[in-house]
């Protein structure tokens, strides 16, 4: 189950249980009908703010589910001037990537820039050091490209390879 579907069980427990209180209160039963319409009402208005909220990314101040990550990739980003900082991340144990928003920051603007220039000019991956953290050390950078992966070592044990020569035509000497 998705975190929506915790959210909304939530929801409509708590929609319920006012819709039981409301029933059984001793007010005039008009009170307790429009109280269990909106009650009834409640629950699609609510699915549906959640359902909205999956399109749009969540900003990274408020992620409380997952606060402890301590490393992501950056699949893609969106830089907007002034307005924020777009991510699309893939977290460790997550099969799904999730879209984040960072608040606007230049400094972060150009690390990340810089980082992802990197990592493509190595063939690399560029990842995002605790991503959900409002850290004030400056100096170590938020974003940075994992480095080039080593060549495999030259296996020196190995066996010369197996020599074939070609053999002589005709056989016989006419």
């Amino acid at each position: 189950m998705t975190e929506l579907s915790y959210l909304f069980m939530i929801t409509a427990m708590l929609a319920g249980l006012l819709a039981m209180i409301s029933i059984w209160s001793r007010h005039r039963s008009w009170i307790r009908a429009g109280a269990l319409v909106l009650a009834a009402l409640f629950l699609p208005l609510s699915y549906a703010s959640y359902a909205s909220l999956l399109s749009k990314p969540k900003p990274a101040s408020l992620e409380w589910w997952l606060g402890e990550a301590d490393d992501a990739t950056v699949l893609s980003s969106s830089i907007k001037e002034d307005v924020g900082i777009f991510l699309w991340l893939q977290l460790q144990d997550i099969a799904e990537p999730r879209s984040y928003v960072l608040p606007w920051s230049r400094d972060l603007a150009e690390q990340l820039q810089a980082a992802a220039r990197e990592a493509e000019e190595q063939n690399g991956e560029l990842h995002m050091r605790l991503p959900f953290e409002q850290s004030l050390d400056e100096l170590e950078p938020k974003f940075y490209a994992m480095p080039q992966p080593a060549l495999p070592p030259k296996d020196l044990d190995r066996p010369p390879p197996t020599m074939y020569q070609q053999a002589k035509r005709g056989g016989l000497d006419a």
